[in-house]
């Protein structure tokens, strides 16, 4: 009997694999460019964490979490973002000692949503985040950041940048008693989940995706009329930037992140070409998480990347074409022409490991090996029988070119491949 896969949790064969890790490769080189270095936590938590960092009242604590007792009784959780995680693993790798640390992880997440395109209960994330730098440097840094990467993709055409801020803690908690005046006069206009987060996350009202609720929200209190001066000096600092360096932005007054612990400046990257799921990358400023969990009190800022949503982006507009064809394939008939090709190849690979070279290990007719190199996509098929054992020498055909075949000496073979393969490298190798 068939077991069925978990709803929202997909596997990934190789016909999409290249895709992924082709976009993996460039998001972590330019990360990596940029002086950023990995670091890695685990897949589960106490929930604690993520109920402190994440808040309470927010949709991915009440609703989302995958939560569950183990058989010591502690309550523990899968994560559902990467920040909270990234803060206490960087806390106990006493990376937190007064030094800036920028750091980038990447890996799965889980949320018990309603799968959709670009949104599923096992999805994953990018992310950077940069601890013990105050001011709007840092910000205009992940920004221009993922600007990067957009161009890199081919996707900045269709990917928009909005930002806003969330001001103190003090203003916000002014704002949000406006907010909650707000909207309690008009208590009988907001739907149910409106409702609900009028006493516990009035903010998370302004994020309503509910069409009936857009001309109420438009009319409600805007938090960039309330901000402190520091906050006001953040934005009007990144935005003068943007504006030098020609990044198109919007201010969305609305944009308020659905977790707890950022402060000031946040930003989103939207799409409309994935229908409801139209954030593909988002963060901001987040001062006070590190000290609320233990840590020092430091300045922190980061981002998270949907990488399912970049993959649907990357798909949909056809801009990456990873080429995972083999080079070279080589084909031999007789157990002793065998014996010595798969030590040629090996030898091959030691002195030419940005290229792809196959073996066929199945051994069957010419006709057959030669279908089976035709189909990897392999520019050159290297041939050995008997004769070529003999003369100590290859055939080497050409599978994409009309051309004759040639004998090559095996001395000779990697200078051959060399000057005929494509000096591309491949892209597991020296990233």
């Amino acid at each position: 009997m068939n077991i069925s896969s978990i709803r929202g949790m997909h596997p990934q064969g190789p016909d999409r694999t290249g895709l992924w890790q082709e976009v993996e490769r460039i998001l972590v080189h330019i990360a990596k460019s940029y002086g950023y270095k990995e670091i890695r936590f685990p897949v589960l938590e106490k929930t604690e964490l993520f109920c402190r960092a994440v808040g309470q009242a927010t949709d991915i604590v009440e609703k989302e979490m995958y939560t569950f007792i183990d058989r010591n009784g502690d309550q523990l959780t899968l994560r559902p973002e990467g920040t909270a995680s990234c803060v206490k693993a960087a806390h106990e790798c006493a990376l937190l000692n007064g030094q800036t640390q920028k750091l980038w992880y990447m890996g799965p997440m889980f949320r018990h949503e309603r799968p959709q395109k670009g949104r599923y209960r096992q999805f994953h994330q990018f992310g950077v985040e940069v601890f013990g730098e105050p001011g709007a440097g840092v910000l205009l840094e992940l920004i221009l950041i993922i600007e990067r990467i957009w161009k890199k993709l081919g996707i900045a055409s269709q990917i928009s940048l909005q930002l806003n801020s969330l001001g103190s803690t003090e203003c916000r908690a002014s704002y949000r008693e406006l907010l909650v005046d707000f909207f309690s006069a008009h208590k009988d206009d907001l739907d149910e989940d409106s409702q609900r987060r009028l006493q516990t996350n009035p903010l998370r009202i302004l994020d309503s995706k509910n069409p009936q609720m857009q001309s109420l929200i438009a009319m409600a209190p805007k938090l960039l009329d309330h901000l402190d001066e520091a906050s006001r000096a953040e934005l009007d600092s990144v935005r003068t930037v943007l504006d030098t360096s020609g990044i198109r932005y919007e201010i969305n007054p609305h944009l308020v992140r659905g977790l707890d612990y950022y402060n000031g400046l946040v930003f989103e990257w939207v799409t409309d070409r994935l229908g409801a799921q139209g954030t593909v990358c988002a963060g901001g400023r987040y001062d006070g998480l590190v000290k609320q969990l233990g840590g020092r009190d430091m300045p922190a800022a980061g981002l998270a990347m949907g990488l399912e949503r970049v993959l649907c982006l990357c798909e949909e507009l056809e801009t990456l074409q990873p080429n995972e064809c083999a080079d070279a394939y080589f084909v031999a008939f007789g157990s002793d022409a065998f014996a010595k090709m798969l030590n040629l190849k090996e030898d091959l690979h030691d002195r030419m490991e940005e290229y792809i070279l196959q073996i066929n290990t199945a051994g069957g007719s010419f006709k057959s090996q030669m279908k089976k190199a035709d189909r990897s996509g392999a520019k050159l098929a290297i041939i050995m029988g008997d004769d070529e054992l003999s003369e100590g020498c290859v055939g080497v055909k050409f599978l994409r070119e009309d051309r004759p075949q040639e004998k090559v000496a095996l001395t000779e073979l990697e200078n051959y491949l060399k000057s005929h393969l494509d000096k591309r490298k491949h892209h597991g190798i020296n990233a």
